[in-house]
Protein backbone atom coordinates (compact mmCIF):
# COMPACT_ATOMS: atom_id res chain seq x y z
CA UNK A 1 0.00 0.00 0.00
CA UNK A 2 1.26 3.21 -1.26
CA UNK A 3 2.16 5.94 1.65
CA UNK A 4 -0.95 8.13 0.51
CA UNK A 5 -3.01 5.31 0.38
CA UNK A 6 -1.73 4.09 4.24
CA UNK A 7 -2.64 8.25 5.06
CA UNK A 8 -5.82 8.34 3.59
CA UNK A 9 -6.54 4.66 5.05
CA UNK A 10 -5.46 6.71 8.63
CA UNK A 11 -7.52 9.60 8.12
CA UNK A 12 -10.72 7.67 7.42
CA UNK A 13 -10.19 5.25 10.49
CA UNK A 14 -9.67 8.81 12.54
CA UNK A 15 -13.08 10.13 11.46
CA UNK A 16 -14.71 6.51 11.55
CA UNK A 17 -13.64 6.36 15.25
CA UNK A 18 -14.91 9.93 15.33
CA UNK A 19 -18.13 9.85 14.00
CA UNK A 20 -18.50 6.56 16.63
CA UNK A 21 -18.15 8.68 19.85
CA UNK A 22 -20.90 11.02 18.44
CA UNK A 23 -23.52 7.64 17.84
CA UNK A 24 -22.94 7.23 14.83
CA UNK A 25 -22.53 3.35 13.56
CA UNK A 26 -20.63 2.63 10.77
CA UNK A 27 -22.20 0.80 7.47
CA UNK A 28 -19.35 0.96 4.97
CA UNK A 29 -15.89 2.51 4.45
CA UNK A 30 -14.15 3.07 1.30
CA UNK A 31 -17.22 1.79 -0.82
CA UNK A 32 -16.58 2.22 -4.60
CA UNK A 33 -18.40 1.64 -7.94
CA UNK A 34 -18.02 2.72 -11.50
CA UNK A 35 -19.14 6.08 -10.89
CA UNK A 36 -16.81 6.83 -7.45
CA UNK A 37 -15.63 6.18 -4.10
CA UNK A 38 -17.34 7.03 -0.70
CA UNK A 39 -15.13 7.05 2.19
CA UNK A 40 -17.29 6.28 4.69
CA UNK A 41 -21.15 5.38 5.32
CA UNK A 42 -22.47 5.70 8.68
CA UNK A 43 -25.92 6.18 10.19
CA UNK A 44 -27.94 7.54 13.45
CA UNK A 45 -31.23 7.50 14.09
CA UNK A 46 -32.44 10.09 11.31
CA UNK A 47 -29.78 9.77 8.69
CA UNK A 48 -28.06 7.99 6.33
CA UNK A 49 -24.78 10.12 6.18
CA UNK A 50 -22.28 10.20 2.88
CA UNK A 51 -18.91 11.06 4.33
CA UNK A 52 -16.40 12.61 2.41
CA UNK A 53 -12.79 12.57 4.42
CA UNK A 54 -10.47 15.31 3.62
CA UNK A 55 -6.97 15.60 5.59
CA UNK A 56 -4.52 18.00 5.23
CA UNK A 57 -1.22 19.57 6.89
CA UNK A 58 -2.63 22.90 7.61
CA UNK A 59 -5.90 24.76 6.04
CA UNK A 60 -3.32 27.97 5.49
CA UNK A 61 -3.75 27.28 1.81
CA UNK A 62 -6.99 26.45 1.23
CA UNK A 63 -10.06 24.74 3.96
CA UNK A 64 -10.06 21.13 3.01
CA UNK A 65 -13.83 21.58 2.38
CA UNK A 66 -13.01 23.52 -0.78
CA UNK A 67 -11.27 20.76 -2.19
CA UNK A 68 -14.72 18.95 -2.33
CA UNK A 69 -15.73 20.73 -5.39
CA UNK A 70 -19.25 20.88 -7.35
CA UNK A 71 -17.74 17.95 -9.58
CA UNK A 72 -16.48 15.74 -6.72
CA UNK A 73 -20.13 16.96 -4.89
CA UNK A 74 -21.73 15.65 -8.36
CA UNK A 75 -20.04 12.44 -8.11
CA UNK A 76 -20.50 11.19 -4.49
CA UNK A 77 -24.22 11.83 -5.04
CA UNK A 78 -24.02 9.98 -7.93
CA UNK A 79 -22.04 7.07 -6.02
CA UNK A 80 -24.48 7.53 -3.48
CA UNK A 81 -27.45 6.93 -5.53
CA UNK A 82 -26.24 3.35 -7.01
CA UNK A 83 -25.68 2.44 -3.17
CA UNK A 84 -28.79 3.23 -1.85
CA UNK A 85 -30.72 1.88 -5.26
CA UNK A 86 -28.75 -1.38 -4.09
CA UNK A 87 -29.12 -0.66 -0.50
CA UNK A 88 -32.58 0.67 -0.02
CA UNK A 89 -33.15 2.69 3.55
CA UNK A 90 -36.02 4.58 5.36
CA UNK A 91 -33.18 6.74 6.53
CA UNK A 92 -32.97 10.36 4.78
CA UNK A 93 -29.37 10.53 2.96
CA UNK A 94 -26.90 13.22 3.90
CA UNK A 95 -23.70 14.49 2.74
CA UNK A 96 -21.21 15.65 5.21
CA UNK A 97 -17.54 16.42 5.11
CA UNK A 98 -14.81 15.69 7.73
CA UNK A 99 -12.34 17.77 7.78
CA UNK A 100 -8.69 16.73 9.75
CA UNK A 101 -5.92 19.05 10.16
CA UNK A 102 -2.60 16.86 11.05
CA UNK A 103 0.48 19.58 10.80
CA UNK A 104 2.73 16.04 11.16
CA UNK A 105 1.11 13.73 9.03
CA UNK A 106 0.16 10.32 10.56
CA UNK A 107 2.31 11.29 13.46
CA UNK A 108 0.43 14.46 14.47
CA UNK A 109 -0.90 13.20 17.99
CA UNK A 110 -3.98 15.17 18.41
CA UNK A 111 -5.30 16.17 14.63
CA UNK A 112 -7.90 18.62 14.93
CA UNK A 113 -11.43 17.37 12.84
CA UNK A 114 -14.09 19.48 11.97
CA UNK A 115 -17.56 17.71 11.10
CA UNK A 116 -19.50 19.50 8.93
CA UNK A 117 -22.95 18.49 8.62
CA UNK A 118 -24.95 18.48 5.32
CA UNK A 119 -22.11 19.63 3.66
CA UNK A 120 -23.73 19.96 0.07
CA UNK A 121 -26.42 22.10 0.45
Amino acid sequence: MGKSKLTGAWGEALAAEYLRKKRYTVVASGYRCRFGEIDLIVKNKAFLVFVEVKLRKSADFAQAMEYVDGRKQDRIRTTAALYLSENPTDLQPRFDVIEIYAPDGTQTLHPEIHHLEDAFQ
